[in-house]
């Protein structure tokens, strides 16, 4: 029999995940076998981390507002059920940049909100 000389899919498809790899350190960057490894793991990693991320951005946001308003004596979960009570439609993200960028802001608005 012939040698058949192997085609270019396969080796497309390795240069594709060498150049998903190429930051990796030592082997994971240059053998076939760990580098398919790592890019399972890099890809699950990623995927948890975006749900993670949400997750913390939401703790971050609930602890400046908290931080901002329990310096007027006022709780956050108390400042939160007056806002649903109102039916005031301001999420946690805007009113922390709030909190952040302009406290005397929050602080009209939670004077309003408790009258």
């Amino acid at each position: 029999m012939t040698r058949i000389r192997r085609g270019y899919i396969a080796r497309n498809r390795r240069t594709k995940m060498r150049l998903f790899a190429s930051s990796f350190r030592g082997a994971h960057s240059r053998l076939t076998r760990t580098i398919t490894q790592q890019k399972i793991r890099a890809l699950v990693s990623a995927h948890r981390d975006r749900d993670r991320q949400k997750r913390d951005f939401r703790h971050l946001w609930i602890t400046r507002i908290n931080a901002v308003i329990r310096e007027r004596g006022i709780s956050y979960s108390g400042l939160i059920y007056n806002l649903y009570k109102r039916r005031v439609l301001l999420n946690r993200k805007i009113l922390a940049q709030i909190a952040i960028l302009n406290r005397n802001c929050l602080y009209m608005i939670s004077n309003e909100i408790i009258k």
